[in-house]
This record gives C-alpha cells, structure tokens and sequence, in this order.
C-alpha cells in the first residue's frame, strides 16, 4: 500500500479507482470552474507567520463545534452521492468520522439513508437538509433525522436552484450509474469499485426513493430531484423549519456579511461561510476571502464555520486565525474513502490533523483555541476592496 503524507496522494489513487463521472462529480465546479480554484488559491497566498523558542510541549488540537467536543475544529461536510465513491460510503465515512472524534455530517442526497447511517454508528451525527417543494417530504425527513437521534440541522441555503456543472451533464452522472458505451468502458477498468457495488444493496438515493411521493425507482427519481429544489426559500420558510426541529440548527451556504447578520438576528446556533465548494455561483469570491468580513459583521453573536477548499491542515489553520471556530471538509475526505474506503478517510483526518498539529506549533502556539489573525502574514488586498 502506498505511503500517504498528504491529501493528494489520497485524490491520486481516488482518481484511479473510482469510476470517472464520480471523481469527476466530487473535483469540479460550475461553469468555468473559476470559484472552484480560488478556494484553494487563495488559501495559498496567506503566509504563517514563524515564532521560536516557544514551549510546544502539551499540545492540543481538541475544541468545540456548536458545544459539541471535537478532536479537532473539523467536521465532515455533507456530500451528496458519497456511496457512489465507495460502497455504503456515507457509513464508511460516519464511523471513521465517529472514532476519529469529529462531526459527520450526512447529506439529503445520500446513498445511505439516515437509518441506515445511524443503525451502523453508535454517536449522534448531523444531518443536511435540502429544501424542496415537496412540504410532507420535508416535514417527514425533519422526523427522520429527530428519530435518528441526530444531534444538529445542517440547512443548506445555496442550492434553490442548481448551478450548471458540465462535467456532470456530459457524464449523465446519476446513481446508479446508466450503462451507456462510455459508462461501462469505464467501469470495465475499475473492477475493485464494481466488486464491491454488487455486494451492497444501497445503490440508489436512500433518503428519496420510497420516501418521497410518486418516487419508487430510479428513473422517477432523477425527474423528482430536477424538479423539486425550492426557489421560493426564504426566512419564513427557514423560520419553520427551525421551529419543526427544535434543536441545533446550521446555516450553509452564507457568502455575504449581510446575510450573516440576518442568520445572527434569526438565532440559528452557527453558520457555514460556503459557495457550495465552487459548485453554485461561478465568479462568486472564495469562502476564505470572505470570512474576515463575515466574522467581523457578525462577532460573538454567532458561531461561524467555514467550508470550501480546505486540502490541508494548514487551511484549517488559516480558517481557525481568520475567526472561524469550526471547518468542513468535503473533497478531501472523499478522495479517502474512494482510494481506500473507512480506511482512506482515516486517514484523510489524519494527514490534516497531523498538518494542524505541526504547523500550530511552528507558529509558537500549542492550543488550537488561541490561533488568531496575528499568527498569519495577509496580504494587503486580500480580503478585497469590493464596491
């Protein structure tokens, strides 16, 4: 087995094992795809700054996210169709993520559903929701998710309409996959991926079909999801189902210091700055070039995270210095599990815990809890001066 020191080791062997329209589902944007790089660019042009003869001895990178304990500031974004990268990958993931001691947080749009999930993991974990049209199927996946025990609403903000992706519209990506000529050329060299597939049961959208009304087979299922994100999503609507869960609730998707400051006034517990991974709004800024704004808008009134195009510990670090108190990572798990399953995400968390650990204590600090804007060298310019 090949030695892994960093994220893309892991995205390298991803890339060979798992079937192309799925890699390429997890490494793309929409439209040009400009979004998507600047979330890891921009990462690159902040520097940290280097102190010396500090004590490093007793170093911790443990916190809280939403008063929950963490192992460290990061948590496992929502990611949908992750049992397409590896089978039962949303369980695969909730357990590496649960013994690990961070938050797992599972998609609307996963394979496996919430019972499923929560029948394989022994904690609580998170769950996303999508807001669709359809009001019974909202209302029964809020009392999924309560009888599940799960211990947070993640509320996806920035998905009432889908962005365009062409890589996925060339591709026909759906899950299952079709068996047209280029698919199943395809497949014919990925024989570990496919052994494994035909093992499971859990191939399709676990959440949606035999759950959402006039949706029991595939082909219902894609027409039902093009047609039911909801475009007529705003505060009341959020207000009720805030109101229906009654517990944690997570704002994702906030990229303006406005919005922010109307999710602190709405008293949600936190919010993900996030431009869906790159995946929404093409043009839109990076999610770190805006978090400076958003924390400085918003202060102590609410917990703010950051999500899109962390590859390292060392952009956990940044996150953290720049006023986050938690972050996500989507890509970089994922390439874990579609390289090596429970395994690969073990240790994805691994190599960025390490990366945190290092760095942290190069920069004279020894909680993670105590990184702050003067442990970076930014940029003038960096946080834009935008009219």
């Amino acid at each position: 087995m090949a030695v892994v020191t960093c994220i893309e080791d892991l995205k390298r062997m991803h890339r060979r094992r798992a079937p192309k329209m799925f890699f390429d589902y997890c490494e793309s944007g929409s439209y040009t795809e400009q979004t998507f790089r600047d979330n890891c660019s921009d990462f690159a042009s902040l520097r940290l700054r280097q102190k010396v003869a500090v004590d490093m001895s007793g170093r911790s990178t443990a916190s809280e996210m939403i008063g929950q304990p963490v192992a460290m500031p990061v948590a496992l974004a929502p990611v949908g169709m992750t049992g397409m990268q590896a089978a039962d990958g949303e369980i695969k993931a909730a357990r590496a993520a649960e013994a690990f001691g961070v938050p797992y947080t599972l998609s609307t749009m996963s394979i496996c559903s919430v019972e499923d999930v929560a029948a394989h993991t022994t904690k609580p974990f998170w769950f996303q929701l999508y807001v669709m049209k359809d009001e019974e199927f909202v209302d029964g996946m809020i009392a999924r998710a309560k009888a599940a025990n799960c211990s947070a609403l993640v509320l996806t903000l920035d998905l009432q309409i889908l962005g365009q992706r062409h890589k996925d519209l060339k591709n026909g990506l759906s899950a299952p996959p079709k068996l047209t000529l280029p698919v199943m050329l395809d497949l014919a060299t990925k024989w570990g991926w496919g052994l494994e597939m035909l093992k499971t049961k859990r191939r399709s959208f676990g959440n949606i079909v035999g759950h959402a009304k006039g949706v029991g087979d595939t082909s219902s299922l894609m027409s039902w999801t093009s047609e039911q994100f909801d475009p007529h999503l705003d505060w009341s609507k959020i207000a009720r189902i805030r109101d229906q869960w009654g517990g944690k609730l997570i704002l994702k998707g906030i990229l303006d210091a406005d919005d922010a400051r109307l999710a602190a006034d709405f008293g949600a517990d936190a919010i993900v700055v996030s431009n869906h991974g790159g995946r929404q709004l093409d043009g839109a800024v990076s999610a770190i070039r805006m978090l400076p704004s958003i924390v400085a808008a918003v202060g102590d009134r609410i917990e703010v995270h950051m999500d899109s195009g962390i590859r390292s510990g060392q952009d956990v670090l940044k996150a953290l210095a720049l006023g986050a108190k938690g972050t996500y990572i989507g890509r970089s798990y994922i390439y874990g599990l579609g390289a090596m399953g429970q395994e690969g995400v073990r240790q994805a968390l691994e190599v960025i815990r390490k990366e945190l650990d290092i760095s942290m204590a190069l920069c004279g600090e020894k909680n993670v809890k105590a990184l702050r804007r003067e442990n970076l060298l930014v940029p003038r310019g960096f946080e834009g001066d935008w009219a």
